[in-house]
């Protein structure tokens, strides 16, 4: 069961008590003739993921939500909207805990830390019959976060921030109606990746990038006018279009 409202920055929405994944039933929904934008929201997921299929823990006191949008901008500057999501959910926490704004920061591509530790991740997926959508999936640890994870995770309760996934929800779409008209469906990108490097971790940094057939160290450098991560390594700069990264690691040999 659900209720739909429009009461999120004029924006209709739909909120569940559980669902599989909130991306999922955002693109089904687009499969069957919905048209968006449209927030879909759940208390908890039973199958909920995170990039490259990896799983998200998903259980009731987090934000679950996923903003579906149809035909946002050319194909090419589709993928732009992850950097678009990632400074409204800045703007948002920042917005409901304001005393932790100057430790929250953006790691590319994709999250949003607090004191180094992941506090909330986006998932863009996107398809493109009968036309093309674009599901932005974003998930903030409000009140817990998953333990012996890959990568050090937090939550605003454990940081003093008694912020309820409601209240950030709220933040969070009046947040992403201004950035995306801000974006301009891909003609403000320029600006969109100004702000989001003033927000950047690492920038001017050694980091360790991971790619699917290797693994490299070297100094972020900044974003190109594609949003790829400009790396520079043995004197060589690579822009690196998908991959995760990571703090540096001496152990990583440069050009490995």
């Amino acid at each position: 069961m659900y209720r739909e409202a429009t009461d999120l920055a004029g924006v209709r929405y739909l909120r569940f008590d559980t669902l599989g994944s909130t991306n999922a039933e955002a693109l089904a929904r687009a499969r069957a003739g919905e048209r968006g934008p449209l927030w879909i929201v759940a208390a908890a997921q039973t199958a909920g993921r995170g990039r490259r299929g990896a799983a998200w823990t998903s259980a009731p006191g987090n934000l679950y939500s996923t903003l579906l949008l149809t035909e946002p901008s050319p194909p090419v500057a589709s993928p732009q909207l992850s950097f678009v999501a990632a400074l409204a959910l800045h703007d948002a926490v920042a917005t409901c805990a304001p005393q932790l704004g100057p430790a929250l920061k953006l790691k590319w591509p994709n999250d949003l830390l607090l004191g180094g530790a992941k506090l909330a991740g986006i998932l863009l997926e996107g398809e493109s019959d009968p036309v093309a959508s674009v599901a932005i999936g974003i998930g903030v640890n409000c009140a817990h976060h998953p333990e012996a994870t890959g990568y050090p995770a937090t939550d605003l309760a454990v940081a003093g921030a008694l912020v309820t996934p409601e209240q950030l929800l709220v933040e969070l779409a009046a947040a992403m109606t201004q950035r995306l008209a801000q974006w301009r469906r891909g003609e403000g990108f320029a600006a969109i990746r100004a702000d989001w490097l003033k927000r950047a971790a690492g920038l001017g940094g050694d980091i360790r990038v991971r790619l699917p057939e290797r693994e490299f160290a070297g100094r972020f450098e900044g974003l190109d006018e594609a949003g790829r991560l400009l790396v520079r390594a043995g004197g060589v700069l690579t822009a690196v279009g998908a991959g995760e990264v990571f703090g540096f690691d001496p152990a990583i040999k440069e050009g490995r």
